[in-house]
C-alpha cells in the first residue's frame, strides 16, 4: 500500500461507548496491524451514547493520559476529537479518524443522534477524513470479524485521497457475507416515551422505550444489513435541500420589506 507522503501516518481512534469498550480495543488493534501507522486513542471516560454532536462549553474538560498514545476525556465524543486534533496532535495532525466499533447499529435517521457518527463528523469539520463503525448485536456477533473488515477498509482509505468533508458510515449485520454502498433509511418513531412513577409518586419519563420500525425502501442501509450485507453510507455535513432554493426564491421579494423594518 502507498500511504500519503508525510512524516508519519497517524490514526485517531475514538468512540462513544467509552474507553473500556471492547469495540474500541478491536478497532485500535486493527489499525495497529497496519505497517507504518501510529495509533492514538482518545475516548470518553464513560458511555456517551446518543450524545450527538455536543461540545462541552459550560465547564472545563480534563484529559488524562493512561499510557503511551492513550487518553481519556471527561466529555463527549466530539470533545475527544476536538481536543485530539487541535491540542494533542496539533503539530502532526491525524491522517484519519476512526470511530467505533459501536455496540449497536447507527442506521438511517439515527445518525443524527449518534455520538459515534458525530465523532467522525467532528473529524470532517477539522478537515480529517473519517470513518464510523457500528455493529448490530445478537447471538454469534463478533467484534473481531468486524475489526478484520475495518482493517481492510482503513487500508483502502489511507491509500485513496477522499474529500475530508464526507464521512463513511459503516454498519455490520450480526452475520455478513457481502458489502453494499447504500443510502440512509427512514426510521418510524412511535411509542418511544415510557412514563413511570418513582417511589415518591413523582412522574418521570424514559426516552427510547419503543422498538424502532423502518419504512420499506430499496438501496437503504437498513435493507442492506437485513439482507446480510455490510452497509457503507457516505454522509456529509451540508444539510441544504438544494432543490428547494429556486422554489423559495420568491420569498426574497414577498418578505423583503419585512426585513427592512
Amino acid at each position: 500500500m502507498r500511504y500519503h507522503a508525510r512524516r508519519m501516518v497517524r490514526i485517531l481512534v475514538t468512540n462513544d461507548d467509552g474507553i473500556y469498550s471492547e469495540g474500541l480495543r478491536k478497532l485500535a488493534d486493527a489499525c495497529l496491524r497496519i505497517d507504518g501507522v501510529e495509533v492514538v486513542i482518545v475516548a470518553p471516560d464513560r458511555e456517551q451514547s446518543a450524545a450527538s454532536h455536543a461540545l462541552t462549553l459550560n465547564r472545563p474538560l480534563r484529559m488524562l493520559k493512561l499510557r503511551e498514545n492513550e487518553y481519556i476525556v471527561d466529555g463527549t465524543p466530539a470533545d475527544c476529537v476536538n481536543l485530539a486534533v487541535l491540542k494533542l496532535m496539533r503539530d502532526d495532525r491525524p491522517t484519519l479518524v476512526v470511530s467505533g466499533i459501536n455496540f449497536g447499529p447507527n442506521l438511517g435517521d439515527d445518525v443524527t443522534y449518534s455520538g459515534t457518527i458525530s465523532a467522525a463528523f467532528e473529524g470532517a469539520l477539522l478537515d480529517v477524513p473519517s470513518i464510523a463503525f457500528s455493529t448490530l448485536v445478537g447471538e454469534g456477533f463478533s467484534f473481531e470479524r468486524c475489526a478484520e473488515f475495518a482493517e481492510k477498509l482503513i487500508r483502502w482509505a489511507l491509500d485513496h485521497h477522499r474529500d475530508p468533508h464526507i464521512i463513511l458510515n459503516v454498519n455490520f449485520p450480526v452475520e455478513f457475507s457481502g458489502v453494499r454502498v447504500a443510502r440512509l433509511g427512514n426510521r418510524i418513531y412511535a411509542g418511544d416515551i415510557l412514563e413511570r412513577a418513582d417511589p415518591r409518586g413523582r412522574t418521570y419519563y424514559w426516552i427510547g422505550g419503543g422498538k424502532p420500525t423502518w419504512r420499506p425502501g430499496e438501496d437503504t442501509d437498513f435493507e442492506a444489513v437485513e439482507e446480510g450485507c455490510i452497509a457503507i453510507t457516505p454522509l456529509h455535513l451540508d444539510l441544504t435541500h438544494h432543490e428547494s432554493i429556486p422554489r423559495l426564491k420568491s420569498l426574497e421579494d414577498l418578505l423583503g420589506h419585512a426585513a427592512k423594518g
